[in-house]
């Protein structure tokens, strides 16, 4: 990317590597000319063109370190969807497309940032979350962190392996099958379960759909959190 290229600019990324997720969720990691890096929380638009000349964007947050070398974007398929499945069922390795960004400049983190960090995902709303804890543990911070994730079974939980040593107090709730023997949450997110886990009174983030990123937030006021710090992410359909 020369100098004069603009995170607006439309440019091709070629897919490097793909890696199974999820039995319906795949990361894909991308090569992108001249990639300058990006902050944790950020996104990027990707554009599928068709053989017939149609067009179809979208926006996937990034799941990757701003440390790692080449960004990363984990993409769930959706029923009916019409990007989604190409990149889950139908993307190889050497595959292009156009990307554009990166974008967001109010859900981000940094390292630097020393407040205690509470994060919440709603599902595939753990990928910027994701980038974030990546950048803590590789920053060596000690920040205090905790991340509530809230699925709707086993099948749904990415980078399940990674949680398990990325430094981090990880709380998982089931809505519609946890594993058996599970004697952890197994409801929605509620108020008596936040006040149970948040860490209030730092920054949190949450991220999901929107009913749950407004329910969530909303709950966190009650409780006492500073709307001002508290940053919210909605995704849409794919």
């Amino acid at each position: 990317m020369s100098s004069a290229t603009r995170a607006t600019d439309w440019r091709f990324a070629t897919v490097a590597a793909i890696a199974p997720e999820t039995p319906r969720a795949a990361t894909l990691t991308l090569d992108v000319p001249g990639w300058r890096g990006h902050r944790a929380g950020q996104h990027l638009d990707v554009r599928l063109t068709a053989d017939d000349g149609y067009r179809a964007q979208r926006s996937y947050s990034i799941a990757s370190a701003p440390e790692d070398e080449k960004p990363q974007i984990t993409v769930q398929e959706l029923e009916d969807g019409e990007v989604s499945p190409w990149f889950v069922q139908v993307a190889r390795e050497g595959d292009r497309f156009e990307v554009r960004g990166p974008f967001g400049g109010w859900f981000v983190w940094d390292a630097a940032q020393t407040e205690p960090l509470f994060l919440v995902a709603g599902g595939s709303g753990i990928v910027p979350l994701m980038s974030m804890l990546r950048h803590r543990r590789n920053q060596g911070s000690a920040v205090p962190v905790r991340l509530l994730l809230s699925v709707r079974e086993p099948d749904d939980v990415f980078y399940a392996r990674e949680l398990e040593t990325i430094g981090a107090e990880v709380v998982i709730t089931y809505t519609r099958r946890p594993p058996a023997g599970w004697d952890g949450y197994a409801r929605r997110v509620d108020r008596d379960m936040l006040q149970e886990v948040a860490l209030l009174g730092g920054r949190a983030y949450v991220c999901g759909p929107t009913t749950f990123v407004e329910s969530v937030a909303d709950l966190l006021i009650e409780l006492g959190q500073a709307p001002a710090d508290i940053r919210t992410e909605r995704f849409g359909g794919g």
